[in-house]
């Protein structure tokens, strides 16, 4: 390929990525954050049984101030999962670090940021036909 070619291949390209990426949505707003709490390995059940009801109000507390929007334990018995009203992971693990069992170092937490589903957008406008 000719230089000539070569250039007007690359500006061909580097417009195309442009216009790909004016077109692309702009990142998700989290509006919420999962949160998934389990016993560490090794961690004996009597350990947490014994700081379950400072826990319970604790998170009765985040809860009634706004904080969990719900809970859940999880069928298997091994944690419980909490959807928080948390704008980013930092705010939302703050918030779960002040509670008993993370405060003694005997839950793992596992945080993942909630969006809307962007993509239901497009069907709002669908494409007009041409």
């Amino acid at each position: 390929m000719n230089r000539t070619a070569r250039l007007m291949t690359c500006v061909v390209a580097l417009f195309c990525a442009s216009v790909l990426h004016a077109q692309m949505p702009l990142a998700p707003k989290t509006v919420a954050v999962l949160v998934v709490i389990t016993a560490k390995p090794g961690v004996e059940r009597a350990q947490v049984s014994s700081m379950v009801s400072d826990e319970v109000r604790a998170t009765l507390r985040l809860y009634l101030d706004g904080k969990i929007r719900e809970w859940f334990a999880r069928s298997d018995g091994n944690g419980v999962i909490f959807i928080m009203d948390a704008k980013n992971v930092a705010e939302a693990q703050a918030l779960v670090e002040s509670l008993p069992l993370a405060r003694a170092h005997l839950v793992d937490h596992q945080y993942t940021e909630l969006s809307p589903l962007t993509p239901l957008a497009r069907l709002l406008d669908p494409p007009t036909a041409k």
